[in-house]
């Protein structure tokens, strides 16, 4: 069975819980300006509103509402109260589009393929973690991880749509080009991105004992970019999908880009998984990803007949 719900948010001020009813009231007064109006509105009677505001006020220790004439309006701090109310209304209330959330590199793929997509959205770009984050507070509807560690490490159903690998990056002037194989990578100066599949990399230096040297770490692979472009000597590792470079490490850093569902409740969610796993695979291959299903990424021939 298919249940609709709807959250609604009850707050604690100084240690006393004021119910959602009590801000919706409020919000209606502040629109309509009449208790007799409100009540109505509520189905309710006047003296239970009026009793209901009446017993907050004595509760919080100030007004919430001024009376002029047969008009009724909110005070600046019943106002405030009514903000707060909505701010975090708002995340529980459930909308048409979907809220993806993930690192830089899935989302702002996904976002530059969001008009040709079925399915509207809402994307946020930021590193794997703090995508995470707000995730286990239940505020995305879609997990989208650059790199599957977290998946890994939390136990989480993740569903692999695509591949991508690292290439090495650095200023034109540099001697990107004169390195070949993995030791000539030796004593290389790096910024390293926090959290992203760069891990691959440095385990792969450190399985081969070839050493390197971490001079700076940034929260973005765009960050690391700048950096090495406006420096002669610093190497970085960035996703081969985005950045040009050497693939001296192509295949020790091919890794997964992936989904997760978080809203499972709603029915969209699995329907925009599913389209990445078919459909949406020519889009992954045109962005320059390595598809999961090649024979997707193929235009069927018309067979002419004469």
């Amino acid at each position: 069975m298919k249940y609709k719900i709807e959250p609604k948010v009850e707050i604690k001020i100084n240690g006393e819980t004021y119910s959602y009813k009590l801000f919706e009231s409020l919000k209606l007064l502040d629109e309509m300006s009449s208790q007799r109006a409100v009540a109505k509105r509520l189905n309710i009677s006047h003296s239970v509103l009026n009793r209901r505001i009446k017993n907050a006020e004595k509760k919080l220790g100030f007004d919430l509402v001024k009376i002029s004439g047969s008009r009724t309006y909110l005070t600046e701090k019943s106002k405030n109260l009514v903000n707060v109310y909505e701010k975090y209304n708002s995340r529980v209330v459930e909308t048409d589009k979907l809220i993806i959330a993930g690192g830089h590199i899935i989302t702002n793929f996904l976002e530059s393929i969001s008009n040709e997509m079925p399915f509207e959205v809402d994307i946020y770009s930021s590193d794997d973690n703090s995508a995470y984050k707000l995730a286990k507070k239940g505020l995305i509807d879609i997990l989208a991880l650059d790199d599957p560690q977290i998946a890994f490490k939390n136990d989480l159903d993740f569903r692999v749509i695509g591949y991508d690998n690292l290439v090495l990056v650095s200023n034109e002037m540099s001697s990107n080009m004169k390195i070949k194989q993995m030791k000539d990578l030796k004593n290389l100066e790096f910024v390293s991105i926090e959290g992203t599949a760069q891990r691959l990399a440095w385990s792969t230096l450190d399985e081969n004992n070839i050493p390197y040297k971490i001079i700076k770490n940034v929260k973005s692979e765009f960050d690391a970019f700048k950096i090495v472009q406006n420096s002669n000597k610093l190497y970085t590792f960035l996703n081969g999908s985005y950045f040009k470079g050497n693939n001296v490490l192509k295949e020790e850093t091919k890794h997964a880009i992936s989904l997760i569902a978080v809203n499972s409740e709603k029915k969209e969610v699995q329907e925009f998984i599913e389209y990445f796993l078919n459909d949406g695979q020519k889009l992954i291959s045109r962005e320059g990803f390595i598809p999961i299903k090649p024979w997707k990424t193929k235009e069927k021939k018309m067979k002419l007949s004469i």
